[in-house]
């Protein structure tokens, strides 16, 4: 949680915090002791926030972006829960998975109903131009979570084909978030357009400090362990770079344990030393802070408030982090 962000929708945050617990309500009693068993586990919450400060900025006058917001987180836990189960990831937030605590199958379930309830709570926003986008959203990261899935243990993913992941994956749900917030409101054209790009930048930014962050980050303040993303495969950023501009022993190490999850379990301190002893993490960092710049600029097309404060401070804080 960032708490600094919460001063100016104090109310509506609490007001989302208490429609997640009643739309996880079901007849099914597993259903909901995970839903809130997620829950309970904490997070940031940064994409509900998000779009409670792009409705507020723009002058929302109901109270629909409530449901906007926990729709958004619904998506988000949803997508978390699969994501556990392909990654066969053990710990989340410093807690065991759903998959670990439960099983796989459950998990998978439970991430279904989460996403089904979702698309019911927009129903009832009923605007259909949020609809399409949230409906093109999840379609987007489907498609990301595939890429990623084939990109798994394959050395030869450039930076490119890696930040294209990155947006489909993760930004375009900090897109969709300050979209359809602005949207909701009955923002003008210019200022959606203006909260969208802000939304892309700010998710691609907050994505890049993730990737710094498996190699220099505390893994009690992350809740996970360093080095999560290369023992499943994934091949981010920081190694990318290391591949391509490191020394030849480098960036093989590198390759062999992107592709070999046994070599990689025996040699991970070795790429951890190797990833924080260069530039890799510097220069992942500057990409951060340059989307960072580009979701500040988007910023400055947005009218003054004490909402568009709060979302600068969110834009400077996914840069300046520790978890």
């Amino acid at each position: 949680m960032f708490p600094k962000l919460l001063a100016a929708i104090e109310d509506d945050f609490a007001a989302v915090n208490r429609t997640i617990v009643e739309q996880l309500h079901s007849r099914v009693g597993l259903v909901e002791s995970i839903g809130h068993y997620i829950v309970d586990a904490g997070g940031k919450r940064l994409r509900p926030i998000l779009v409670l400060l792009a409705a507020r900025g723009c002058g929302i006058r109901d109270s629909r972006h409530i449901e906007l917001a926990a729709v958004i987180e619904f998506i988000h836990t949803a997508t978390l829960l699969h994501d556990d189960v392909v990654d066969m990831s053990t710990l989340r937030r410093g807690r065991p998975t759903v998959n670990a605590e439960w099983n796989s199958e459950t998990s998978v379930l439970v991430g279904d109903f989460i996403y089904s309830r979702a698309f019911q709570l927009l129903v009832g926003i009923g605007d259909m131009g949020i609809m399409e986008i949230m409906a093109d959203t999840t379609n987007r990261i489907a498609e990301g979570e595939v890429q990623q899935l084939v990109n798994k243990n394959n050395p030869d993913i450039d930076e490119a084909g890696y930040l294209q992941v990155i947006h489909d994956k993760t930004a375009i749900l900090f897109q969709s978030a300050a979209q359809c917030g602005a949207r909701l409101a009955g923002a003008p054209a210019a200022t959606e357009q203006a909260f969208k790009a802000l939304g892309l930048h700010l998710g691609v930014a907050f994505q890049l400090i993730d990737d710094v962050l498996d190699y220099a980050g505390d893994s009690s303040a992350m809740g996970k362990n360093i080095g999560d993303d290369l023992l499943e495969g994934k091949p981010t950023l920081p190694l990318i770079h290391v591949m391509r501009n490191g020394r030849e022993s480098e960036a093989e190490l590198i390759r062999s344990c992107i592709a070999d999850t046994e070599f990689c379990k025996a040699n991970l301190h070795k790429v951890i030393e190797v990833v924080r002893a260069g530039d890799a993490l510097d220069y992942t960092s500057r990409l951060a802070a340059d989307e960072a710049g580009r979701a500040l600029a988007a910023l400055a097309e947005i009218p003054p408030s004490t909402y568009r404060d709060s979302l600068e401070t969110m834009i400077r804080l996914s840069v300046d982090r520790s978890n």
